[in-house]
């Protein structure tokens, strides 16, 4: 039995949770900002690094306490270092070296994706090799595992992240902050209509991804239905934006998956909470019965530390254990990457 404690700070949530073996959550405690933002349209980094270390040792205590151990119990430490929001990650960093510290703990760093992916380990054991779709407000990536500390990423955004997307689309239509919930319940309420066609982004490479062309697309449309005379339907552009940036998203990696042949394909970051991606993706991989498709609970999709002592484990295990010198890092690569 091996007990990881993660802390998680990339961004807007002072998380700490305490895992057993990679895939039993004993506690996941989140505090999260997102009232504070909404109010700014946006996270502010300097406001979220304050609210952080003001709630970072609280939620430590609390994660120790509902998992039922004391510091003693923990075999090691994992932390996000990166990528995300330095002054963030600076908070969960010094956290978890005061941790490692005081109690003679191993430090584990993080890099913030993989915990995304290693997510799901908590429905099922990953099988390799293993494809994962990381969908969040920072990031959009196709990621090839060979197995289980192997990472390569065959495609990634050229421009905005599906997540920062949605929130852009979400504020030329006056939806608020964050755009992405908001605009997935109100796409239900939309349909196709041929005022609102938006061209499918195009990319160089076939499994890179691009959505700020999308995003001008559907800023102009507005502007020139209006222009025009014409109301416009916030539903059925949230309809348009949707299915077609969603279309694009799932239309390359079943392409990947053709190609790659993986034994499982995962979902991961914020973005796998949408319910339309959800059900495309199962629909379109249907087409692909070798490969079996995971989705992560919604409470595994957004920002925790439960996933951070998922991904920890298997680092756990392969020694890829950091020194006191290790600093946050909001540009960081995953292990083996170039």
């Amino acid at each position: 039995m091996t007990l990881i404690l993660g802390i998680e700070t990339s961004c807007d949530e002072t998380a700490c949770a305490v895992v057993r073996d990679g895939k039993e959550i004993l506690s996941n405690v989140v505090s999260s900002q997102i009232n504070v933002h909404t109010l700014y349209g946006g996270v502010v980094p300097e406001v979220a690094s304050r609210i952080h270390v003001e709630n970072i040792s609280a939620v430590i205590s609390e994660a120790v306490k509902q998992a039922g151990v004391t510091m003693d119990d923990i075999d090691a430490i994992a932390y996000t270092q990166g990528p995300g929001l330095i002054g963030s990650l600076h908070v969960g960093v010094q956290a978890a070296k005061t941790l490692a510290w005081e109690f003679h703990k191993p430090l584990i760093p993080i890099h913030h994706i993989t915990g995304h992916i290693f997510a799901n380990r908590f429905v099922t054991d990953l099988e390799f090799p293993l494809m994962a779709l990381v969908v969040s407000g920072g990031h959009t990536q196709l990621v090839w595992m060979a197995n289980d500390w192997d990472f390569k990423v065959i495609g990634t955004t050229m421009d905005d992240a599906i997540g920062e997307a949605y929130d852009k689309v979400a504020r030329v239509l006056g939806l608020g902050y964050p755009g992405g919930p908001v605009m997935d319940k109100l796409a239900k309420l939309g349909k196709a209509d041929p005022d609102y066609v938006l061209p499918t982004p195009k990319t160089a490479k076939p499994y890179d991804f691009s959505f700020s062309g999308l995003k001008t697309a559907v800023l102009q449309l507005d502007q020139r239905l209006k222009k025009q005379g014409k109301e416009v339907n916030p539903a059925d552009m949230a309809y348009a934006f949707q299915e077609t940036a969603l279309n694009s998203m799932t239309d390359k990696t079943c392409a990947a998956v053709k190609e790659f042949k993986p034994k499982m394909l995962v979902l991961a970051g914020g973005v796998a909470a949408n319910s339309r991606l959800r059900s495309m993706m199962t629909d379109k991989m249907k087409a692909y019965p070798e490969t079996k498709l995971v989705i992560p609970p919604l409470k595994c999709c957004t920002d925790n530390a439960a996933m951070i002592g998922a991904v920890g484990y298997t680092a756990y295990l392969h020694k890829a254990f950091g020194g006191f010198d290790a600093a946050a890092d909001p540009g960081l690569m995953m292990p083996g990457e170039n």
